[in-house]
């Protein structure tokens, strides 16, 4: 029995329970640039420009909108220092729940590319 069934069963309504909440995760952290975004900031908080660089070949615009869109979804939080000019973006302890995550992925990446490679 696989692990997914001996937890989840093997109806087709539970696989759609299941599939539900792993799709909301896919759609949140699924972009091709969130991903990155979100590994530069759970190394440090970073200002806007610096992410940019960290993040190679992200056009202004496109890191805009990440930024927006894992604020909205609290993963990250948007701290503009008192005088205005300098604002910051790093991980909210909800984003740093991903930590785990990363990892995992990173890891299986890893693994797979040894794989693939190896044929």
């Amino acid at each position: 029995m696989r692990i997914l069934s001996k937890f989840f069963g093997s109806t087709p309504e539970e696989c759609k329970v299941f599939i539900r909440p792993a799709r909301d995760v896919i759609d949140i952290v699924g972009g091709k640039w969130t991903l990155p975004v979100l590994t530069a900031l759970s190394f440090k908080s970073h200002r806007f420009k610096e992410l940019q660089i960290q993040v190679e070949g992200i056009t202004p615009r496109m890191l805009s909108k990440v930024l927006k869109d894992l604020e909205l979804n609290e993963l990250i939080k948007r701290e503009v220092e008192e005088n205005g000019t300098i604002t910051k973006y790093s991980l909210t302890s909800y984003g740093e729940s991903l930590d785990e995550i990363l990892v995992l992925m990173r890891n299986w990446g890893v693994n797979h590319r040894k794989r693939i490679m190896s044929m």
